[in-house]
């Protein structure tokens, strides 16, 4: 199973864990979109992958929330390679509050990065993927779209729903061998955990020493955080993956905290 010359969009892959999986993909010869709210660091990521090839990358300015600003993206994709294999919809942020005190404003930002990001990204790449007759959608999960913990509303929530726009789209794309998928990593050390930790320790009245041991690693096996490297290999295999055989699943990545 390999990616070379498949045309792959990723959003929020300026940096983290969409940037890991986009890295991965070039590495095994994919021709990778950098779609992300920023186009200067965008291009700077493209750049930097394209260098090391043997894959290549561009970059899209996306605003997942902006359906206007989505379709322009994915016909720009469109308009220089012509398809898209792949769809992995990553962007999102992270807000915490206690549910009476989580203000509306916000609880309707996340909810709309994720799961309105998610809905517009992958609308506008299907009708490719369907005369294609081929296509792998992958979502980025959490383990909270399978647990729940405190202050985090608006996140499970939105994670959760991932599971169930992910199984719709499995039943209605099989007929056209477009295949949907859902990664569900653990705590991944990314800069948007390391600015949880304070947040949480303030809200939960408890040590950002206790937040990592208890909060965020206390039911892994073994008190490790999830890498990117770890995340961006099942993002691979579900690209990759050739038939209908696997899609409709999710895939926790978490050191064993959610076991299925």
């Amino acid at each position: 199973m390999n990616l070379k010359d498949k045309v792959c969009i990723i959003t929020g892959a300026a940096s983290g864990i969409g940037h890991g999986i986009a890295e991965r993909y070039v590495a095994d010869g994919a021709r990778v979109v950098i779609a992300d709210l920023k186009l200067d660091a965008a291009q700077t990521a493209a750049d930097a992958l394209s260098a090391k090839g043997p894959g290549t990358a561009m970059a899209v300015e996306m605003n997942v929330t902006d359906e206007a600003q989505v379709n322009a993206g994915v016909e720009a994709v469109i308009k220089k390679w012509g398809r898209i294999d792949v769809l992995v919809s990553n962007a999102g942020i992270q807000i915490v509050h206690p549910t009476e005190q989580f203000p509306y404003d916000d609880w309707k930002t996340l909810l709309s990065i994720h799961l309105d990001g998610a809905f517009l990204t992958t609308k506008a790449c299907l009708p490719h993927m369907y005369k294609a007759g081929s296509g792998s959608i992958i979502f980025m999960g959490s383990v909270h779209s399978k647990e729940a913990s405190p202050l985090k509303s608006a996140y499970v929530t939105a994670k959760h729903g991932l599971l169930g726009l992910a199984r719709v789209l499995s039943k209605e794309g099989a007929a056209h061998g477009v295949r949907a998928n859902v990664i569900c990593p653990g705590f991944v050390k990314t800069p948007l955990v390391e600015k949880q930790i304070p947040e949480q320790a303030r809200d939960l009245g408890i040590s950002e020493k206790e937040v990592v041991e208890k909060i965020m690693l206390g039911e892994t096996v073994d008190k490790e955080f999830t890498t990117i490297e770890d995340v961006a290999e099942v993002a691979h295999l579900f690209a990759a993956f050739p038939t209908n055989a696997l899609t409709g699943q999710s895939l926790v990545v978490s050191h064993g905290w959610y076991m299925n």
